[in-house]
């Protein structure tokens, strides 16, 4: 019986420093990839979200038409995602109303599952109804669906700017140093106001 009882005591503090120790290791890789985490400078942000857009006409010029048919735009400049277990991400942006900063926003993620790493990557959400533009600003937390459009490269290495996608409320272009990340989602990211 007291074999039995410390095999048990035995599995539950395995369990309890598997999890510290995957919690821990999230937070080291998040910390240590240079995402702005407890910083408080707009002018900061602002200035991503400048270099991002700029980034993303640069190189695909074809976005520009859905930032001008769109209501608003949401810039995230850095994400910052990692885990070892247990993953999470995190990063600061602006919401853009007619080319000005209107708010500024937080995007965070959690997961859990078999990973280990970390990445980085900006991504912009294209509301292109005043309708899902007033929804996203209402929300004290809005958390990004399955119902989102994701404008990928076909193979002309051209943005999808077909009726799909300037018909979809909400329009995501996920994209990093190489490129637009195709299979990349922002299913799940959880994006909240903040006063910078």
């Amino acid at each position: 019986m007291k074999n039995a009882r410390a095999s048990d005591d035995m599995k539950l503090f395995t369990r309890r420093h598997i999890g510290r120790a995957a919690l821990a290791g999230a937070a080291l890789l998040l910390a240590s990839c240079g995402n702005p985490i407890g910083t408080n400078n707009s002018q900061r942000i602002d200035a991503r979200a400048d270099s991002t857009l700029e980034y993303l006409f640069r190189t695909h010029p074809e976005a520009r038409q859905t930032a001008e048919k769109a209501s608003g735009m949401l810039i995230m400049p850095v994400v910052t995602e990692g885990g070892f277990i247990f993953g999470a991400g995190y990063g600061r942006g602006v919401l853009r109303v007619g080319g000005a900063t209107v708010d500024y926003y937080s995007a965070a993620k959690g997961s859990f599952g078999f990973q280990i790493g970390a990445q980085q990557f900006a991504h912009i959400l294209f509301f292109m109804t005043d309708d899902a533009l007033s929804q996203f600003r209402r929300s004290p937390g809005w958390v990004a669906g399955a119902n989102i459009a994701y404008a990928l490269k076909d193979s002309g290495a051209a943005l999808q700017a077909d009726t799909t996608t300037t018909t979809t409320p909400v329009v995501a272009m996920v994209f990093g140093q190489s490129g637009l990340l195709a299979g990349a989602s922002v299913e799940g990211m959880k994006y909240t106001r903040i006063i910078p």
